[in-house]
């Protein structure tokens, strides 16, 4: 079978092109090239790490190291118009976006594959090294996304957005692999890139650099008003956020809101950061066609927190109300939730607010 793999500069993705060639079959690995013009900076903190060309180097040679061909494939226009734009109106508007959820399901297993044909590549499957399992059910007839059994490396959280027509023609060989298999078979194997770190955060650079605007200073207040301290911008600080504050006070304080009309951020203490639910919006399912109106599931409204009961309300075809079982902390407005029946991802949706 010919198999288009996304290479990064990292160990996941070398290890998942190196399993697929030893089971024979022909791989063409491929790079995305997401940083043009004016951005050029950002994206290359954000997505290559602070040295972009040290992390096409390690994709090349770890192509090398398997024996199979290196692509970079240019989506850095379709990237910027529907991530990073998308991104950064998010922000602005003091909401907290997820880049990975808005990329999956139209660049990476988009733009991406279908670049990859335009360039003359033929291949049947396209895979990545994501922790994530794909099964075809034959029972019900549709491909099952399950989370990865590494719990702390499981991305499910990020490919809820797939669909059948995605997930028919796509492989995650590590779904059932944990980190410390992965290292061990890079090392086994004499991967390159076996002891490599793993890449961290989006961005950690300053987001008025990254969303091109100035910085506005305005008050941090308390629930009631009550002026604590100055800030630089809204955008950046995000729900459930302690540190840099610089507020002294009897308690740690925590971000639960903003008053975009005052320029406000507003902190309180730990108790107020809890929620019992939240109304989400741009609902996509992808293990149903469509969900019943009311029923109960587990949920997880950031990547690395484990699952949790909640009962769910559809509203209609786009929105629902989510009630917890038990009040979440730092339900962040901009983020997704993303919705489980065991392992199965069910699908998911954006945040829109808390209640």
């Amino acid at each position: 079978m010919n198999i288009l793999v996304g290479i990064s500069g990292g160990v996941d993705s070398a290890v998942a092109a190196h399993i697929l060639k030893s089971q024979g079959h022909n791989i063409f690995g491929a790079m995305m090239k997401i940083y043009s013009g004016e951005y050029k900076n950002a994206l290359a903190n954000s997505c290559y790490g602070t040295d972009k060309t040290r992390e096409i180097n390690d994709a090349i040679n770890n192509c090398k190291s398997i024996g199979c061909d290196f692509n970079l494939i240019d989506v850095s226009s379709e990237f910027n118009e529907f991530v990073f734009e998308k991104f950064k109106s998010e922000y602005l508007n003091a909401r907290t976006p997820n880049p990975c959820v808005l990329c999956n399901p139209l660049i990476k297993f988009g733009v991406f594959p279908n670049k990859a044909r335009d360039m003359g590549i033929n291949f049947d499957k396209f895979a990545t090294g994501h922790y994530i399992r794909n099964e075809y059910d034959e029972k019900i007839g549709k491909y099952v996304l399950k989370r990865g059994i590494d719990p702390k490396k499981d991305q499910s959280y990020f490919l809820y957005t797939l669909k059948q027509e995605t997930l028919k023609n796509v492989l995650f060989p590590l779904g059932d692999m944990t980190k410390a298999d992965v290292r061990n078979y890079a090392l086994l194997n004499n991967i390159p890139v076996a002891n490599k770190q793993d890449s961290q955060d989006f961005y950690s650079g300053s987001y008025a650099d990254l969303l091109s605007v100035s910085e506005s200073k305005g008050d941090i207040v308390d629930k009631y008003g009550n002026v604590l301290g100055q800030h630089n911008g809204v955008h950046n600080y995000t729900i459930g956020q302690r540190k840099g504050l610089l507020i002294a006070y009897s308690e740690p304080l925590y971000v639960i809101g903003f008053d975009t009309k005052l320029n406000q951020v507003i902190v309180s203490t730990k108790d107020d950061t809890y929620n019992k639910g939240l109304v989400a919006t741009n609902l996509t399912w992808t293990f149903w066609d469509k969900p019943e109106n009311k029923f109960t599931a587990k949920a997880k409204i950031r990547s690395a927190q484990q699952p949790f009961d909640c009962e769910i309300e559809i509203l209609d075809d786009t929105s629902a109300r989510v009630v917890f079982d038990l009040p979440q902390s730092s339900v962040a407005p901009g983020q997704a939730i993303v919705f489980y029946e065991n392992d199965i991802v069910l699908g998911g949706g954006t945040i829109n607010c808390s209640i």
